[in-house]
């Protein structure tokens, strides 16, 4: 639960600098598409812990807003996820539900038994995170970002 309307909440999924600030793993946001979060829309990051970041992508495959925002985020050599955000208005508030999924459905039935309890905790502490954006609390980036190539 966030204290702070929907609107308030796809404001902060609306700028491709605070990914790095909510999204658990995320950093360095380098460049975005100034059309995000329109569909087909990206921005270029670095995903992973210490040492082990990898230079990579997060695209939009789906916008409506202020309700319903799916990503395709990419971390390669590991599969694609799929993540799906949506917000509700709730008690002068707002609900907001992550699903994440690995993309490909062969390595979903695989893989996911394995990573499902991971993304859960890391998903707990980005909701966190994202509600301390929306509210106020938290400091949002201000640098600007140049254009993806």
């Amino acid at each position: 639960m966030v204290a702070a309307p929907p609107e308030a909440v796809f404001d902060v999924l609306s700028d491709p600098r605070c990914y790095g600030e909510w999204v658990v793993g995320s950093s360095d946001i380098r460049a975005a598409d100034p059309e995000w979060p329109a569909a087909g829309a990206a921005f270029d990051h670095k995903v992973g812990l210490g040492p082990l970041k990898t230079a990579d992508s997060t695209e939009v495959l789906a916008s409506r807003p202020p309700r319903y925002l799916q990503l395709l985020a990419h971390a390669r050599p590991l599969p694609a996820a799929r993540i799906t955000i949506e917000l509700a208005a709730h008690d002068g508030g707002t609900r907001v539900t992550i699903l994440e999924d690995v993309d490909d459905p062969v390595l979903r039935k695989v893989l996911w038994p394995l990573v499902q309890p991971a993304t859960w905790v890391r998903n707990q502490e980005s909701l966190r995170r994202l509600r301390d954006l929306a509210e106020g609390r938290a400091a949002r980036p201000s640098r600007e970002l140049p254009p993806r190539r």
